[in-house]
């Protein structure tokens, strides 16, 4: 898996709804229950009880999308003692849960300081170009729709999983078939990882490629991945939609401009050529 670290397309304006998505996702993952201080999102047993309670709420759980089965108990957020020993308590929901609300708190959610900067890292490479093109509100509109698609797309393929489905991947990954529509001859550095990380200049259209076929190869079961609560299936449908909704754009977005010559990141000296 290659690493995008910077793509060679400026932009004409402060792409302010994407930084703001960042800080937004940045300032949630801060206020969720043994998060801040954790990097993999693991804690002690209250910890964990705190978190699921808090994830029960506000993530979008499949079955609750297209059925309409909320549960009948929740994680309190409290630690009990039952007959296996220690545990989180469960009871009736003191909250009333829209399931269709759901599926946007759950997209500012993430489950560990890895998975949210990974995403961070991808919507700043890529956002600021495709709401350069769109606009400050087109793009925001775009950005839930293609969360929404993510959100249901999984849902619909998964509809009695009760686990809860989080992360603002679905979305960018949106943003990501939008910009390999509008720019795919954009030029993007990468650290590849081979004995030690290479930086590489590609273009676009092979940067994101890989990763959408990475990511139907591991949503079909073609190919194996260590990372089983990774919701492809989902970052799929966001990259399909993204791609349709980009395409009327297509023709009048002017094309990334032709880079310098470059020597790992930086402009080389000009050779005299005789």
């Amino acid at each position: 898996m290659v690493i995008p670290v910077h793509d060679v397309n400026p932009v004409r304006r402060t792409p302010w709804v994407t930084y703001a998505l960042i800080v937004a996702n940045v300032l949630v993952f801060l206020s969720t229950p043994g998060m801040g201080d954790s990097v993999t999102g693991s804690g002690n047993l209250a910890q964990l009880c705190h978190l699921r309670a808090f994830t029960d709420h506000w993530a979008a759980v499949p079955r609750e999308l297209i059925h309409g089965q909320l549960p009948r108990v929740v994680p309190t957020g409290q630690v009990g003692v039952g007959a296996h020993g220690p545990g989180c308590v469960v009871a009736p929901p003191a909250y009333d849960k829209s399931p269709a609300l759901s599926v946007f708190t759950a997209m500012f959610l993430h489950g560990s300081w890895l998975h949210l900067l990974g995403n961070m890292l991808f919507l700043l490479i890529f956002g600021n170009n495709v709401e350069d093109r769109m606009g400050h509100v087109r793009y925001f509109v775009f950005y839930v729709v293609c969360g929404y698609a993510a959100g249901y797309g999984f849902a619909l393929l998964n509809d009695s999983s009760g686990e809860p489905l989080i992360g603002a991947s679905g979305a960018i990954a949106g943003v990501l078939g939008a910009y390999l529509v509008l720019y795919p001859r954009a030029r993007v550095w990468v650290l590849v990882p081979f004995l030690v990380f290479l930086p590489l200049r590609l273009p676009a259209w092979l940067v994101l490629g890989f990763w959408f076929v990475l990511q139907a190869l591991y949503s079909s079961g073609l190919a194996v991945t260590g990372a089983g609560t990774v919701a492809y299936a989902a970052h799929v449908a966001g990259f399909v939609v993204g791609m349709l909704l980009a395409w009327p754009l297509k023709p009048g977005t002017p094309a990334p401009p032709e880079p310098r010559r470059l020597l790992f990141g930086r402009q080389a000296r000009p050779r005299q050529v005789w």
